[in-house]
C-alpha cells in the first residue's frame, strides 16, 4: 500500500512537471508570437493599405514643381512603395524630433531622409544599408561676413554657428565644438528647413551654418555669394530610419535598395537632383512651393471657384493638373479641350464655347462637377467617397458609374462606397462584357480609362496639402 502511495506521489509528481513545462513553453511561445508579430511591419503596411513615410520639405527632397511632386526621396520611396504593391502617403515636418516620435509611436514606417549613420542615431532607429557618404562644411558668405572662417581655428569667443536641430547629427556637432574648443556658440534652430537656413545665410541674417557638403554645393549654385570649402567633419556615410520593432521592413528595404543600385537607378536619381543644373532652375520658378505658396496661374480663380461646390481648392486643382497639366489650349485625341478637358456637347451644355478664357473654362468644369453631384443618390453620404464618385463621373461619365454601383449591389458590395466596392467593379469591367453577370478575378481585359485616375488625383490633392497652406 506503501508503494503504491509512492508510486502515485510521483506521479503526480510528473504531472505537475510536464504541466509546468506545458505552461511555461506555452508563455514562451506567445512572448515570441507576440514579439514576431510586432515586428512584422510589412503586414501592418498591407493590413494598412499604404506605406507611411516621414520626410521633410525643401527643394531636393519633397516639393511641388508646377503642380507635379517631385524630389530625390519622394522618388525613392514611390520606387519602394511600388516593390510593397501599396501607394504612398508621406507626412513632412521640418522638425526631425517630431518625425523621430512618429517612428517611434509607429504612426509612421520609415523616415526617408539622407540620416547621419551615428551612435545616438542607432539607439533611436535601426539603419536600412548605407545609401551614400557625404561631408560636414561650415557654410558662409563669401564678402560682407565679419569675418571669414578659413579654418576652425579662426573661430573666436563671441561667433554664432547655427545648425538645423538633428539628434542624429549629435556626434558631428560635438566634433565640432572640440575642434573649435568650444569657442563659438553652437545654435540648433528646431523649426527652420535646411533650405530656409541657408538662404539666410545667403541674406547675411546667419554668418555661419553648419551643413551636409552635397546639400551645399546644390544650393551653392543658386545662391552664388555662398562658400563651402571649410570642412568641419570627414566623410560620414547617410542612410534611412526605420523603428526598432520592423525588421522585416528593414530587411525589404535593404533587398530593393541593394537591386535600386545594382540596376542604376539609385545613381541616376542622385545625380538628378545633387549635380543638376535644372534645381536651379526650379529655384528660380513662381511655381515652387518652397518660393511660396503657388501651384499654378489659375490659383486665385480656382480659390474662388472652389466655394461654389464646397471643395478644398487644393483638391480642384488636383484635377486641373491631372487634365490639362494647367495648359491653356489642350485638346485630347477624344476632342476634350480647356484646362478641364469637356467633350464639346458637355462644354456647350456648361456654356463653354471654343474662344473661353481660361476662367470660364475652370467655371465650366466647375459647373460640370456640380452636374454630377447632383445626379449622384443622396444615399453616398461619406463626403470622401463622394468626390471619388463624382471623380470617376468627371472621367468615364456618370451613366457608367451608376452601372457599376448597380452591379456593386447585386453582389453583395457596397454601392454607397468607393475603395474596394464600386470601384472594383469598375476595374472588373471587360470590352465582351462590361457588366459580366459572373464575378471573375481572371481573363479580364480592362480597357478602364480611369483606372488610377481617382488615386492619382487624391494622392496628387494629398502632397498639395503637405506643400500648401489652406
Amino acid at each position: 500500500m506503501v508503494k503504491f502511495s509512492k508510486i502515485i506521489y510521483r506521479f503526480r509528481i510528473i504531472l505537475m512537471g510536464l504541466v509546468l513545462i506545458a505552461i511555461a513553453s506555452y508563455i514562451t511561445w506567445k512572448i515570441y508570437y507576440r514579439v514576431e508579430e510586432k515586428k512584422d511591419a510589412i503586414k501592418r503596411i498591407r493590413e494598412r493599405g499604404y506605406l507611411l513615410a516621414l520626410t521633410d520639405r525643401n527643394t531636393l527632397n519633397y516639393f511641388l514643381y508646377r503642380g507635379e511632386p517631385v524630389g530625390f526621396q519622394l522618388e525613392l520611396l514611390e520606387s519602394f512603395a511600388g516593390t510593397l504593391g501599396v501607394p504612398l502617403k508621406i507626412i513632412a515636418s521640418e522638425d526631425i524630433s517630431q518625425l523621430y516620435r512618429y517612428l517611434y509611436y509607429n504612426v509612421a514606417d520609415v523616415i526617408a531622409l539622407n540620416l547621419p549613420v551615428s551612435s545616438e542615431g542607432r539607439r533611436m532607429v535601426h539603419y536600412t544599408n548605407i545609401f551614400g557618404e557625404t561631408r560636414l562644411i561650415l557654410l558662409q558668405r563669401k564678402v560682407h561676413t565679419p569675418k571669414f572662417i578659413k579654418t576652425l581655428e579662426d573661430f573666436a569667443v563671441g561667433d554664432t554657428v547655427h545648425a538645423r536641430r538633428n539628434e542624429f547629427m549629435s556626434p558631428y556637432y560635438r566634433s565640432f565644438l572640440k575642434q573649435t574648443a568650444k569657442l563659438p556658440t553652437l545654435v540648433e534652430d528646431p523649426d527652420i528647413s535646411q533650405e530656409g537656413m541657408i538662404r539666410k545665410v545667403s541674406e547675411g541674417s546667419i554668418t555661419y551654418m553648419l551643413c551636409p557638403e552635397n546639400t551645399a554645393r546644390v544650393y551653392k549654385n543658386y545662391y552664388q555669394n555662398l562658400d563651402a570649402t571649410v570642412v568641419v567633419f570627414p566623410l560620414y556615410a547617410f542612410a534611412w530610419g526605420v523603428n526598432h520593432n520592423s525588421d522585416t521592413l528593414l530587411m525589404k528595404l535593404n533587398d530593393w535598395l541593394a537591386e535600386f543600385k545594382k540596376s542604376g537607378e539609385y545613381k541616376k536619381t542622385y545625380l538628378e537632383y545633387f549635380a543638376n543644373q535644372k534645381i536651379v532652375i526650379n529655384m528660380r520658378s513662381d511655381y515652387v512651393t518652397l518660393r511660396g505658396d503657388k501651384i499654378s496661374p489659375y490659383d486665385k480663380e480656382i480659390r474662388e471657384l472652389s466655394l461654389r461646390i464646397h471643395w478644398d481648392w487644393r483638391l480642384l486643382a488636383s484635377l486641373v493638373y491631372e487634365e490639362s497639366n494647367f495648359r491653356v489650349g489642350q485638346v485630347s485625341s477624344k476632342s476634350a479641350s480647356g484646362l478641364m478637358q469637356l467633350m464639346p456637347e458637355t462644354a456647350i451644355k456648361m456654356g463653354m464655347d471654343s474662344i473661353a478664357s481660361p476662367v470660364q473654362q475652370l467655371a465650366a468644369g466647375v459647373r460640370y462637377i456640380k452636374h454630377l453631384d447632383e445626379q449622384l443618390p443622396d444615399e453616398i453620404t461619406n463626403p470622401k467617397d463622394r468626390i471619388k464618385f463624382i471623380l470617376a463621373a468627371y472621367n468615364i461619365g456618370i451613366g457608367r458609374v451608376l452601372l457599376a454601383r448597380e452591379k456593386a449591389q447585386k453582389y453583395g458590395k457596397d454601392p454607397n462606397r468607393w475603395d474596394g466596392n464600386v470601384e472594383y467593379y469598375l476595374l472588373r469591367r471587360s470590352k465582351k462584357d462590361p457588366y459580366a453577370k459572373n464575378d471573375t478575378l481572371g481573363d479580364v481585359t480592362s480597357d478602364y480609362t480611369m483606372e488610377g485616375f481617382v488615386d492619382d488625383i487624391i494622392s496628387r490633392y494629398y502632397h498639395y496639402k503637405n506643400n500648401i497652406p489652406q
